[in-house]
């Protein structure tokens, strides 16, 4: 009965991710669409493992006996879940540890950590206090209203948080890399992620100031490129493929035309996720 449930749930989670397609909308809508498929079949199957663990290999369930192949099966995928976990935090500690090495410096009256490096890279290294890091080569080069732009973008990230959250979101993504539409749904998370913290920066300079910083960081990305861990920069998202060249696009666009408020997640749109905890009400019906 076990392997039973951990069938219908892997089905259902693959046909929740073949559901989704690109769409264009508000950050609102495309948000909390990307986020609950990326999430809520990952969660779905997390869920039903814990279940298959707290029920147990012996037993019976809706009339049907349980055994060890489900309950090993599903103790393997929690345990390579926790090491996978393991395994990404301490790669985004020793991240946060290699930026924590480079000298702190002040620049626009803000405390950052310089990067020596020619390349132009400003971004956020760490988990929930991130260490704002920039290159000496992006100081050199841009002008200071430019730099100015380039700290209220990474200000952004860190007003909400993008370097914790998208920790688990990357956790996530690294655990379910084998359903459908992973990476797409994780890219435009991203792209998202950017979007909203480009619309946090255009509120405190000039948008356009904004939108050039991000063409010259671009145009150097190539030169250095960072640990993804722990990581939110003013060039992610934007790679230099055909798709990462539509991202980028569509940030330039966004800057430049007129600036709508970025609305707040409300607690009503996480109501949906506690569907993804109905396989615990089946231990219930163990016996």
């Amino acid at each position: 009965m076990h392997l039973i449930m951990i069938l219908i749930t892997v089905i259902v989670a693959g046909i929740l991710r073949c559901s989704w397609t690109p769409t264009q909308g508000s950050w609102d809508v495309r948000w909390r669409r990307s986020l609950f498929l990326f999430l809520f079949p990952p969660l779905l199957i997390f869920m039903t493992a814990i279940a298959v663990l707290c029920m147990g290999p012996q037993g019976q369930m809706g009339g049907m006996y349980t055994g060890w192949v489900s309950y090993s099966l599903a103790l393997v995928v929690l345990t390579v879940f926790s090491g996978l976990c393991l395994t990404l935090a301490y790669q985004g500690w020793r991240s946060l540890q290699s930026a924590r090495h480079c000298p702190m410096v002040n620049v626009e009256g803000k405390p950052v950590r310089l990067l020596n490096t020619e390349a132009l890279f400003a971004g956020q290294i760490g988990f929930w206090q991130p260490e704002l890091v920039v290159s000496q080569g992006l100081l050199q080069t841009l002008s200071p209203d430019h730099v100015e732009s380039v700290l209220a973008h990474e200000q952004g990230h860190h007003y909400y948080r993008d370097t914790f959250w998208f920790f688990w979101l990357g956790w996530i993504r690294t655990c379910t890399a084998w359903l459908p539409n992973t990476e797409s749904l994780w890219e435009e998370l991203l792209a998202l992620r950017e979007l909203r913290a480009d619309s946090y920066a255009a509120s405190q300079v000039d948008p356009l100031l904004l939108a050039e910083s991000l063409l010259l960081v671009v145009s150097n990305a190539s030169v250095f490129t960072p640990s993804g861990i722990c990581c939110a920069a003013l060039g992610d998202s934007v790679g230099d493929a055909y798709g990462g060249k539509l991202r980028l696009e569509q940030r330039i666009e966004a800057l430049l035309t007129p600036a709508t408020p970025t609305p707040e997640i409300k607690l009503q749109s996480w109501h949906t996720f506690l569907l993804a905890f109905l396989p615990l009400l089946t231990v219930i019906f163990h016996t």
